[in-house]
């Protein structure tokens, strides 16, 4: 039945320059098979979405912070300018 003789590849009598596998050796017909098992392994995992064709988890949509801020922001440290001395009334006009 397998001739270990057969090359693994034979060119396709098509007209073509390519090339398949050859199922009467031993090494083309097992490729012959990983081929068909990949390809439906890769098929049923499309179907189902797994795998890495899983889609990426939803995320939740962005929200922006509450607005709890009133303008202008309170100053937590103290005025940039100095404080005037208190103005006091002086007998004399000076």
């Amino acid at each position: 039945m397998h001739d270990e003789d057969e090359p693994v590849f034979k060119r396709s009598n098509w007209g073509t320059s390519r090339y398949y596998y050859n199922p009467r050796n031993p090494l083309g017909l097992a490729l012959i098979v990983v081929s068909v098992v990949f390809a439906a392994t890769m098929l049923i995992l499309m179907a189902n979405r797994a795998g890495p064709f899983k889609p990426p988890p939803a995320h939740a949509p962005w929200s922006p912070p509450p607005y709890d801020y009133s303008w202008p922001p309170p100053s937590a440290g103290p005025t940039p300018w100095p404080s005037l001395p208190p103005v006091t009334d002086t007998p004399g006009g000076h």
